[in-house]
């Protein structure tokens, strides 16, 4: 489970973004509730519209992020978008202290935090490649994973608690500390130990990674289900925001609701890191127990019974979401990992945009109940478009070997763009063995 620790890089990496992530839910839940009850009386579409704002960058800049994570030294970028997320933390931080802050500065604010994720979030996720292994990749990524979601159920819980002890403002100071810890681990890394880059001849940027992505059906179904998930089920910032109010909770309610949903998450998370590789079959599966959760959640009575359904919605996003991570990664060619990351956190953080101003209005208009059952739906036709995909695709079969046992073939990686020889710098003297092309695998 965690083989990846083996690799020192990682495990400095790892402590780093650890730090970071829970400063990084902290402020999060700080944000959410600034805008829910400081900016606004309790208005689930301004909500809604904030993270339309963060969340939209990455779709619209993804012809440029993609090029830059697969151009450019990937640890430089992050030591870049790090030192910029600070500062902005620490400007929200200071005006929120000083009573400065207005809805429509927050609006800008969220724009900006957008646009630096936009081009953090491809090179992160590719940069796990370059310091693990080929074979070690997935199980990487589920440790990210596993971090991510560890420190989700820490930070809301504090987050909530700090909002009512201090004051939001000094949760973004808080947060800007922590991003330090990612700068530090950045600049520990020993780059001899970072694989080579690899660079394509190609020059039709964004346009290969798309066309890379429209000729494997596969890959299109991925994207399809992580886009349906993204845009109408993974807004629980206006979920649990709008539930603890029903419930009659404070920020310090809605904080335990998101470290609950995180103890599912990390469970999903850790047992993603046990399997040998991602498979696109536990992606549907995943979509439609999602939409069983969803909606058992939406029907719960009480503040207790509803945070306890909490976990397994964690369960299944996070198992839906790491598998389709690791899956785009360990099966997209090398050179164009980069590009086909970005079109990745394109559709799953761009989505938001069309479906969180969407499930604020329904929770305005029908209340949270409503809001949550949309996102259940959404991940039954995610799960209904996966089933058709497998039936239609001619990879189900009989297993060879168990006469009442049908098997799903599998994509392994495929090598798509002519690759010039590896060039070596004076950072990366370790390469990362490559398979052979093969386009299917038996998958008992």
């Amino acid at each position: 489970m965690f083989r990846s620790f083996a690799n020192i890089n990682y495990r400095i990496w790892f402590a780093g973004a650890l730090v970071s992530n829970v400063g990084g839910w902290m402020q999060a839940t700080a944000q959410d509730w600034v805008v829910l009850t400081e900016l606004t009386d309790n208005d689930a579409t301004a909500m809604g519209v904030t993270m339309a704002l963060q969340f939209g960058p990455p779709l619209v800049l993804v012809s440029l992020t993609g090029w830059v994570a697969d151009r450019f030294d990937r640890r430089h970028i992050l030591f870049a978008t790090q030192s910029a997320l600070l500062a902005l933390a620490v400007a929200v931080g200071v005006l929120l202290l000083n009573g400065l802050m207005t809805l429509p500065m927050m609006f800008g604010f969220a724009l900006g935090f957008g646009i630096v994720n936009a081009f953090d979030a491809p090179a992160r996720q590719a940069f796990v490649s370059d310091m693990v292994s080929t074979g070690d990749t997935s199980n990487a990524v589920a440790l990210n994973s596993a971090s991510f979601n560890l420190a989700r159920m820490i930070g809301p819980a504090v987050g909530g608690l700090l909002i009512v002890a201090i004051g939001s403002g000094w949760v973004f100071i808080v947060n800007a500390a922590t991003f330090l810890a990612m700068i530090l681990a950045l600049s520990m890394l020993r780059t001899g130990l970072l694989a080579p880059r690899l660079k394509s001849r190609s020059r039709g940027g964004l346009a290969d990674g798309f066309r890379y992505v429209w000729g494997r059906s596969d890959l299109r179904v991925v994207f399809v289900t992580v886009f349906l998930i993204g845009a109408f089920g993974m807004n629980f910032p206006i979920f649990a925001s709008t539930m603890a109010l029903e419930f009659g909770a404070g920020a310090d309610g809605y904080g335990v609701l998101s470290s609950v949903l995180a103890i599912g998450s990390l469970i999903g998370a850790l047992l993603a890191a046990r399997r040998d590789r991602a498979r696109v079959r536990v992606v549907i599966l995943a979509a439609g127990g999602f939409g069983i959760a969803a909606f058992v959640s939406s029907a719960m009575p009480t503040y207790a019974s509803y945070a306890v359904t909490l976990t397994f919605t964690g369960f299944m996003i996070v198992t839906l979401l790491t598998t389709a991570n690791g899956y785009v990664q360990i099966t997209t060619e090398p050179t164009l990992r980069g590009r086909v990351l970005a079109l990745y956190m394109a559709v799953i953080m761009g989505s938001t945009p069309v479906g969180a101003p969407i499930a604020g209005w329904v929770a305005d208009v029908f209340g949270p109940r409503a809001a949550i059952m949309l996102g259940g739906t959404a991940g039954f036709v995610a799960c209904a478009i996966g089933v058709i995909w497998v039936a239609t695709s001619g990879r189900l079969r009989r297993a060879e070997n168990r006469r009442f046992l049908l098997t799903l073939d599998e994509t392994r990686p495929l090598r798509v763009v002519e690759v010039d020889p590896i060039e070596f710098s004076d950072e990366a003297a370790v390469t990362t063995p490559i398979r052979s092309p093969k386009n299917r695998d038996d998958d008992r």
